[in-house]
Parts: structure tokens; C-alpha cells; sequence
């Protein structure tokens, strides 16, 4: 979809309420885009729609809500389905977590995105990107089973991408993997989580910073804008190399 195109376009966002994906609305909305948020708050998606205007439409609903899924994308009809809705897990160590915490991001983000993905194959649309998490290459050891759930997610947008092509329905499927950033509520979170583990633990081994040592200055943060317009990018490209991209400040990478 040319950018062109992408204006007057429909585009389903879920997760739209805060964080990318309010980030991810108002870009497409800004872009020509008729957008449709959905989220659990209403609250913050009527903010977000006095902000955007009339061409912004608010949908309090449950993402996980796999009738809620087929209902909307009967009634919207979107061309571009962008699958960000996700729980904030608790940020403890594995010891500290229950089933119930651990497995918390696969009820909720693979749920969602299982859901969602399903209905896309059945009623095709021309993009579907869903956000999973640079966690999946990584790892997360303080946020329980969310690094497996986003990589679940990049495998299963990969699954459809095979299916959408076996059966020459012309569906771009992508998924994003962006960094940890403190831009975000949740990111806020496990960024102070992980700071102080690593303060922690210098103090468990009684390591000490050199002294004299240049501090060093962190990148910027990944913002929800930049994230916005890395979805932007990719459902404006004539041609994705991948199936799944990482995304930092330096913009996206492709991974193989």
C-alpha cells in the first residue's frame, strides 16, 4: 500500500489507548488514515478521540475477545490491522511469579493476536503488523512468561505470512519488535526494574564503577511517534525483505 493509498484508508488499532499504540493511531491518523481504536479503557480513547477528531473512532472492547475480533473486522472492514494490545506483567524474578502471573502475556498479547490474525486470514486485508518485542531475542528474566508470548507473536505472524501466500491471498503480514524504552507505562516499569537489578547486583559481588571513568550517555528512548512511523514505513513499502523487523532509534532492522 503506497502512501498515496494509505489515506482514506481504514485502519483497526488495538491497544490504541496508550503507549505505541496510541503512538501508532495518531500516525496513521496524521497520515490520511480512518482509524479505529480499540481498548479496554474508554476513558483514554475519548482523550484520544477529542484529539484526533472525526476521523478517529473510539471502541471500548476487549482484544482478547475473539467474538469482539470477528465482529469488528465485519463491521470495519479494515485494510490495515495493526495488533498491539498487551498486559503489563509484574516485574519480579521467576521464583516470585504464579502460573497464573508467568502465563499472564500469553492469555492476553498471543491470545489477541491469535484471534485477530485468525479473522484476518478469513476476511483478507492488505497489512496486518502486530507488535511483539525486542524481549523475544533476548530474554526478560524479571517479567515471567512475556519474552516467550512476543516471540510466540513473531512466529505466529510468520505462520499466517506462509498461509497468506500459499493460498495467494495477498495479505502482508509483519511483525515489529521494538526495544525497551521508559516512553511507555510499561516500559517505565521494567526499565527502573532492571536498573535497580543491575545496582544490585553490583553491590552482591562488590564490583564498583572504575574510577575517573567518562559516564556514559544512553541513547534516546524509543518514542511511541517513532514507533508510529516505523508502522507507517512498513505498510507504505512496496516490498518488506523480512517477515519480522527489530526497531531501535536507528530505525527498523530487518531479521532473518
Amino acid at each position: 500500500m503506497s502512501g498515496s493509498e494509505l489515506a482514506g484508508a481504514t485502519a483497526l488499532v488495538t491497544g490504541a489507548s496508550r503507549g505505541f499504540g496510541r503512538g501508532i493511531a495518531a500516525a496513521l491518523n496524521r497520515a490520511g488514515a480512518r482509524v479505529v481504536g480499540v481498548a479496554r479503557d474508554r476513558g483514554p480513547l475519548e482523550e484520544l478521540r477529542a484529539e484526533l477528531g472525526g476521523a478517529f473512532t473510539a471502541v471500548p472492547a476487549d482484544a482478547t475477545d475473539p467474538v469482539a475480533a470477528g465482529q469488528l473486522i465485519d463491521t470495519y472492514r479494515p485494510s490495515i490491522l495493526v495488533l498491539n494490545a498487551g498486559a503489563t506483567p509484574l516485574p519480579r524474578p521467576v521464583q516470585h511469579h504464579t502460573w497464573q502471573t508467568f502465563s499472564r502475556n500469553w492469555e492476553v498479547d498471543v491470545a489477541q493476536t491469535f484471534h485477530w490474525t485468525r479473522e484476518a486470514l478469513l476476511a483478507p486485508r492488505s497489512s496486518v503488523i502486530t507488535l511483539s518485542s525486542g524481549a523475544a531475542l533476548r530474554g526478560s528474566p524479571l517479567s515471567g512468561g512475556y519474552a516467550g508470548a512476543k516471540a510466540a507473536i513473531r512466529w505466529l505472524t510468520s505462520y499466517a505470512a506462509e498461509e497468506s501466500g500459499r493460498d495467494k491471498l495477498g495479505i502482508r503480514f509483519v511483525s515489529v519488535l521494538p526495544q525497551l524504552t521508559p516512553a511507555t507505562a510499561l516500559g517505565a516499569v521494567f526499565a527502573a526494574a532492571y536498573a535497580t537489578r543491575q545496582d544490585t547486583g553490583r553491590q552482591d559481588t562488590g564490583r564498583q564503577d572504575t574510577a575517573g571513568q567518562a559516564p556514559v550517555t544512553p541513547p534516546p528512548p524509543l518514542t511511541p511517534d517513532q514507533v508510529g512511523q516505523a508502522v507507517i514505513d512498513l505498510v507504505a513499502a512496496e516490498v518488506l525483505e523480512e517477515k519480522a523487523y527489530l526497531l531501535t532509534t536507528a530505525g527498523l532492522r530487518a531479521l532473518t
